[in-house]
């Protein structure tokens, strides 16, 4: 009977394996496409949710019910959830794209497939995986940007949290294509801030088309994507200069994210200090700070012929010196977060243990206070919520 124990608590676990036993003996059977049907009587009808009904409330927890997965999606029980700044301003609804209302956000969310709808393939996805929804929900598959590569450009995709509901809930759905195996060596806690500014930063770094040994400066180092960001740097082999405001940030960036120098970015002399650093500028710049006048120092500390990447999303214009841009030959061009093969990418570094997500979490039922934390600028790292309660 110890095997038919077994065989119990793995069909508790994860509501989807189908059990057979004889008075010799006991067999587990699981399903390679389960039907929903297979896991449904084992999910509750209802879920708790942090519901935004308008924009400018205040999160409703509330119970909402559990839906089951259609063709080509599965159902996610949602261990942890990230918490981005993207998630306040789709509360807000300050960004010109519209959200959904009501609305549930969250785009960073880890946890365990408990269900899957039909045409679903094992080799895709199955029950009992490890995944994570990030922010790119879907994606056509068939224009331009998708079929080169380039599926973050899609635009006919949807955003987790965003233009459908997502992971501030205790069960979530999503395209079995588009969920991202999150490697046994990565916590749920971990994988949570991989999934948005992981994968953002990292792709981000790409952009700048640096090569290991040449220079890559981060502006906004010592934030949630920052901190991620000098870690991938140091990574791929770049040598990292560090650009944030305080001291002790500046010392967290050298003496335990691995930079090779930090510079107050506020020091109008910054410049000047990267450039003399760098022999002549850093071959990529990422801009990661939300300020107009981030953006604006980043031509001055490029090198010629480098690469300013922005990632932050600060309201407003970039001034820019077109005639240094023109005659310096700087790239300037923006990064929106990134491709499923960025993600495994980035998750791959974090299982090797070579990124390190400096997170803060919370209990799911002070997601309130949370976005009261973002907004005042209190926080440092990223917040995960454990919404399991385990």
């Amino acid at each position: 009977m110890k095997n038919y124990k077994a065989a119990v608590e793995a069909r508790d676990l994860c509501g989807s394996i189908c059990f057979v036993v004889t008075r010799a003996t006991c067999s587990v059977i699981c399903s390679t496409m389960s039907p929903p049907t297979a896991a449904a009587h084992h999910l509750p009808a209802c879920m708790l949710a942090g519901v935004a009904d308008h924009h400018g409330d205040r999160f409703d927890m509330r119970e909402v019910p559990v839906e089951t997965p259609g063709p080509g999606q599965v159902l996610v029980k949602i261990v942890t959830s990230g918490v981005c700044h993207t998630d306040v301003h789709a509360v807000d609804g300050d960004w010109p794209a519209p959200t959904k209302l009501p609305l549930i956000p969250g785009h960073e969310g880890a946890g365990i497939i408990v269900a899957v709808g039909p045409d679903v393939s094992s080799t895709i996805a199955a029950v009992g995986d490890r995944v994570g929804i990030p922010w790119l929900h879907s994606s056509c598959g068939t224009c331009e940007h998708c079929l080169s590569g380039h599926e973050n450009l899609c635009p006919k995709q949807d955003n987790t949290g965003y233009s459908v509901d997502g992971c501030f809930a205790q069960y979530t759905l999503a395209p079995a294509a588009h969920v991202a195996k999150i490697p046994d060596a990565v916590s749920f806690e971990q994988a949570a801030p991989i999934l948005c500014a992981g994968v953002t930063t990292y792709s981000g770094i790409k952009a700048t088309e640096a090569r290991p040994g040449q220079f890559l400066t981060v502006i906004g180092a010592a934030g949630g994507l920052g901190h991620l960001a000098v870690q991938f740097g140091v990574a791929m082999g770049l040598r990292v200069l560090a650009l944030d405001c305080g001291e002790d940030k500046l010392k967290f960036c050298t003496d335990t994210l691995g930079a090779e120098a930090a510079f107050e970015a506020m020091d109008p002399e910054v410049a000047a200090h990267v450039t003399k650093a760098t022999n002549g500028g850093s071959h990529g710049v990422l801009c990661l700070a939300p300020s107009i006048g981030a953006f604006k120092s980043a031509v001055g500390l490029c090198r010629r012929g480098g690469t300013i990447v922005m990632v932050g999303l600060p309201k407003g214009d970039m001034p820019l010196n077109i005639f240094d841009v023109v005659i310096r030959g700087i790239t300037v061009r923006g990064s929106i977060v990134g491709t499923r093969k960025d993600l495994a990418e980035a998750l791959d570094f974090a299982a090797q243990g070579k990124v390190n997500c400096h997170v803060d979490v919370h209990p799911f039922k002070e997601l309130n206070q949370m976005f009261d934390d973002l907004r005042s600028g209190k926080v440092l790292g990223r917040i995960v919520l454990n919404v399991s309660g385990d």
